[in-house]
C-alpha cells in the first residue's frame, strides 16, 4: 500500500486497496501467472500420450480425476501420473498420465485391463480435473513495484466510479489448442478475467515480460 502511494496512487486506505487489487487483476490477466501459492482446480485437455498442460506454475498436485459426462470417475492414484514444473530447467508445468499403476479392486483399472491408463482410455475421458497448488514462489521482486506503478496508472486513467470494480480473479484461458478452465474454489461466485495482451501500461508490460505465460512460452509457464 505504501508503495502504491509512493507511485502516485492516492485516496483512503480502502480506495488504495481497490486500485491495487485492480492492478493485480490486470497483471494476472497479462502474465497468466499467480505470484503467491494458490489452491485451485483446473480442467484441461489430455493430449496424445497423456500429457495435460497446466496453465500456471504448478507447486503440488492433490488429485487427478478423469472428466466424464454422467459418470463419477475415480481419482487416479499418484502412481498413475507424474508432475513436472517449470521451476526445473527444461521442464513444463504438466501432469503426465499413464505413468503406471493399477488396482485390482477397482473395476476397469485391474492389472489385466491395462491398469489406470486402460481405465482412462475406456472412459473416453478427453479432459482431466487437476486439483493442486499453483503459483510462482518466491514472488519476483519486480512484481511489487510493477503493481504499485500500475495501480497509479489505472487510477489516473479511470473514472472515480471504477474504483469499486476490483475483484478476485478467476481465469478462463484457451491457448495453443489447450482448453483450460480454472474453477472457483471459494463459496462466492467471481467474474471471469479474460487473458489480456497488455496491462494497459507499456512500462509495466516491459517490467513483467520475463514472467509471461503465453504464446511460445505457454508450455514452460515462465
Amino acid at each position: 500500500m505504501a508503495q502504491a502511494r509512493t507511485a502516485g496512487c492516492t485516496g483512503s486506505d480502502p480506495e488504495v486497496t481497490a486500485w491495487i487489487t485492480a492492478a493485480m487483476e490486470r497483471i494476472t490477466a497479462y502474465t497468466r501467472q499467480l505470484f503467491e501459492p494458490t489452491v485451485m482446480a483446473v480442467v484441461a485437455d489430455v493430449a496424445p500420450g497423456g500429457l495435460v498442460l497446466l496453465p500456471r506454475r504448478v507447486r503440488t498436485v492433490t488429485t487427478v480425476t478423469p472428466v466424464c459426462d454422467g459418470y463419477d470417475a475415480p481419482s487416479l492414484p499418484s502412481s498413475a501420473y507424474r508432475v513436472t514444473s517449470s521451476d526445473v530447467f527444461g521442464q513444463v508445468d504438466a501432469v503426465h498420465l499413464a505413468w503406471g499403476g493399477w488396482d485390482d479392486l477397482v473395476v476397469g483399472a485391474e492389472s489385466w485391463n491395462g491398469g489406470w491408463v486402460g481405465l482412462f482410455d475406456r472412459l473416453g475421458a478427453e479432459q482431466a480435473h487437476v486439483l493442486g497448488e499453483f503459483g510462482v514462489v518466491p514472488t519476483p521482486p519486480v512484481v511489487a513495484p510493477a503493481t504499485a506503478l500500475l495501480a497509479a496508472h489505472v487510477q489516473a486513467q479511470a473514472a472515480p466510479s471504477d474504483a469499486d470494480a476490483a475483484r478476485d480473479p478467476r481465469l478462463d484461458v484457451d491457448d495453443e489448442g489447450n482448453n483450460v478452465h480454472i474453477e472457483d474454489t471459494s463459496d462466492e461466485a467471481t467474474p471471469v478475467v479474460s487473458a489480456a495482451a497488455s496491462t494497459g501500461s507499456t512500462q509495466v508490460d516491459a517490467l513483467l515480460a520475463p514472467y509471461l505465460n503465453s504464446g511460445s512460452l505457454v508450455l514452460g509457464g515462465v
